[in-house]
């Protein structure tokens, strides 16, 4: 298993229900597919973006360590880009020096 850092950002005026709805998801589809949920490095909470996007100036960042194969970030990429609570993410392998 190979090492990934991933970052998202949520909307802002998501409810807490469905924040934790969607990072409850998320850490499923890792385990799911043999992967490890590490740990969430900062929930840097709600910032001000540089830009708007998709008319939001605010998102709530988070930041999670885990272990999985290319078949996880594959599922990962594929659930984030449809679910309509987040707004960017980005999935980067950290095992590589």
């Amino acid at each position: 298993m190979r090492e990934y850092e991933m970052m998202f950002i949520i909307k802002p005026d998501a409810s807490e229900e469905a924040i934790a709805d969607i990072k409850e998801r998320l850490q499923g589809i890792i385990a799911s597919f043999g992967g490890e949920f590490v740990e969430e490095v900062g929930g840097w909470g709600k910032r001000r973006m540089a830009y708007k996007i998709q008319d939001y100036q605010e998102g709530i960042y988070s930041l999670w360590n885990f272990k999985g194969e290319a078949e996880t970030v594959a599922e990962l990429d594929r659930v984030i880009k449809i679910t309509d609570v987040l707004m960017r993410h980005i999935i980067v392998r950290t095992d590589e020096k």
